[in-house]
């Protein structure tokens, strides 16, 4: 379906937003977007660091049971 999407396309769909929103409108809009994906990135990475005081608990007492 997206196949047939060019430059000329993008452009196109680039002017209706300006025209739409307005750039100061549109700069706002992509800096909340990064702003939103980097947060995104960070939770994601840090998910596993996340865990409850008894789940790490009981890691360390496996971890020094097996040395």
């Amino acid at each position: 379906m997206l196949r047939n999407v060019g430059p000329v396309e993008l452009l196109v769909v680039l002017a209706i937003v300006i025209l739409v929103f307005g750039v100061g409108r549109v700069g706002e809009l992509g800096g909340a977007l990064g702003r939103s994906i980097r947060e995104f990135r960070r939770e994601v990475r840090n998910a596993g660091e996340d865990k409850p005081e008894e789940e790490k608990e009981a890691a360390d007492e496996g971890h020094k049971a097996k040395n």
